[in-house]
């Protein structure tokens, strides 16, 4: 299909920016609270470790269960309106959790910003306004820009947090997508003619088919045990901030150089795997192996500043190339006419991690404490490393190469 752009660079420069842009706004509101929500969550009535848990990873089950309506919702409606009533949900869902003395409220609040499920529609109409031969690269530059926005989010949260308290950092969030939904309304182009279903959008037909391809399984089920990695490892990792405590001030001290030391590799390691492609899983067994030890790690020096900067630091880089590179081999593995299907499914697979990080997490902190929960982090892992291999072996006689 003809874009209806075609030859309007300056137009799909400004669709990318602003778009980038939307993404950017929507990923520090949802991140900031990440490092410092275990501990302010002592504050709220009717807390249990299990409730914080499943505050942290609500958003993620909405997302889930949403992403791929949203996305058919808005092959009917129109990209833009789906994405405005999903910025307006996600700024009244902060409000609820700014204002709510109970971790109930908070619970109620992450679910609502969760509804927001425009991520999918968002992608789609990075296809609607961009020519296929520049669309790897837009799609590049968003999630080199996402990785960048989920940095500055986790470095910027304690900060806030000291500043304007947790409940600040809700209504900041509420804040931003206000911004976010101005950037849609003065400065995201609207499109000629929306995309074909199968390339920007679920097609309910390839459903099983997608979740039955084998080179598919374990991407999906690789980027769950990403997410559910992280806010596991994020119930317990304040405090041990805490515990460790030599860091004068914030902790967005401790955080700013894990950050910024891991995006110095991972921008450097994304840029070559697009360049060379992934060889026979070795790339990706090789970032899986470095998750697993980093989770390792941070057992092991939970209570040592240096080893356990430097375990985080091994984790968030692992965490940040294949978060920014599994969307790509994605896409790439896909049929053509279920690219669409194949990245919803892929996104559901995302935020549903993050739900069950949340919970199975939240679980294993009230009955068994720290140990257990960083042993699944690690387990996790594993399995995905296991996964893989057995793919691999599986698929043994035909190469596995995506260039």
């Amino acid at each position: 299909m003809k874009n209806g752009l075609v030859g309007s660079s300056s137009i799909e420069k400004r669709a990318i920016a602003s778009l980038a842009g939307i993404f950017t706004l929507r990923m520090l509101g949802l991140f900031m609270i990440l490092p410092v929500f275990a501990i302010y969550a002592n504050q709220l009535s009717h807390v249990t470790p299990l409730l914080v848990g499943i505050a942290l990873g609500s958003y993620g089950l909405t997302q889930a269960l949403l992403q791929i309506p949203f996305g058919f919702l808005s092959d009917r409606v129109g990209r833009k309106p789906v994405i405005v009533a999903g910025l307006l949900l996600f700024a009244f869902g902060s409000l609820v959790a700014a204002l709510s003395n109970s971790i109930y409220g908070v619970i109620i609040g992450r679910s609502l910003q969760g509804a927001s499920a425009i991520g999918c529609v968002l992608m789609a109409l990075v296809v609607d306004l961009t020519r296929e031969e520049i669309r790897i690269r837009a799609m590049g530059i968003i999630g080199i820009t996402i990785g960048i926005s989920f940095a500055l989010a986790m470095i910027l949260g304690p900060f806030l947090s000291d500043w304007a308290g947790v409940r600040g950092i809700f209504w900041i969030t509420a804040l931003l997508a206000v911004l976010a939904l101005s950037v849609l309304l003065i400065f995201v182009p609207t499109p000629v003619t929306q995309s074909l279903e199968g390339d920007a959008i679920p097609l309910l037909k390839l459903v099983p088919k997608t979740l039955a391809n084998l080179e598919l399984s374990h991407l999906n089920f690789g980027v769950l045990v990403l997410h559910a990695s992280l806010v596991a490892l994020f119930l317990k990792i304040p405090e041990a901030i805490k515990t460790v405590g030599s860091i004068e001030g914030s902790s967005g001290w401790f955080y700013a150089p894990i950050f910024i030391g891991s995006l110095l590799v991972t921008i450097p390691c994304i840029l070559i795997i697009e360049k060379q492609g992934w060889d026979n899983r070795r790339g990706l067994m090789g970032l899986i192996v470095i998750l697993a030890v980093s989770e390792l790690g941070i057992l092991y020096f939970f209570n040592t500043l240096v080893g356990l900067v430097l375990s985080l630091g091994l984790f968030f880089t692992a965490f940040n190339t294949l978060e920014a590179s599994l969307p790509s081999l994605v896409s790439k593995v896909a049929l053509k006419e279920g690219k669409g299907t194949a990245l919803g499914i892929y996104s559901s697979a995302q935020f549903l991690g993050l739900f069950l990080g949340g919970l199975v997490g939240g679980w294993l902190d009230e009955q068994f404490g720290v140990v257990a929960v960083l042993l699944f982090c690690v387990i996790l892992a594993v399995v995905w490393l296991i996964w893989v291999l057995s793919v691999d072996f599986l698929k043994r006689g035909s190469k596995w190469h995506v260039e």
